[in-house]
């Protein structure tokens, strides 16, 4: 690897980041922090788009898949809230968040391999 891509790959991670607040915060806005639906959009669309990067520009994927994406999802804040709503005694939203993330984010990977299979 290259250092200019290296140093790519990091700043592309600085904006996913970026991103990822900015999302989370507006849909937060949006529709309150009672459930982390930002988390969930981020996640799910994070989890599209690499699934189109991985296959339609698969020369991308360290740039954008690693750098970019991996800045913009997040797994550790998404098992954060899960914990955090079961704790609350919120469990059937504790538990959706966690089956319903990892089933949406299957899907919504395997949606996004589709597209940019078909690119």
């Amino acid at each position: 690897m290259s250092p200019l891509l290296f140093v790519g790959a990091a700043l592309a991670g600085g904006v996913g980041a970026v991103l990822r607040y900015l999302v989370d915060l507006g849909i937060a806005r949006l529709a309150g922090r009672r459930f982390p639906w930002g988390i969930l959009l981020v996640n799910l669309t994070g989890s599209f788009a690499l699934g189109v990067v991985a296959t339609a520009l698969p020369e991308g994927a360290f740039l954008l898949g690693a750098g970019l994406l991996g800045g913009y999802t997040t797994f550790s804040t998404a098992m954060l809230d899960t914990v955090a709503l079961w704790r609350d005694g919120e469990r059937p939203a504790s538990a959706f968040n966690a089956v319903g993330m990892l089933v949406l984010g299957l899907l919504a990977a395997g949606l996004g391999l589709g597209l940019g299979a078909a690119l």
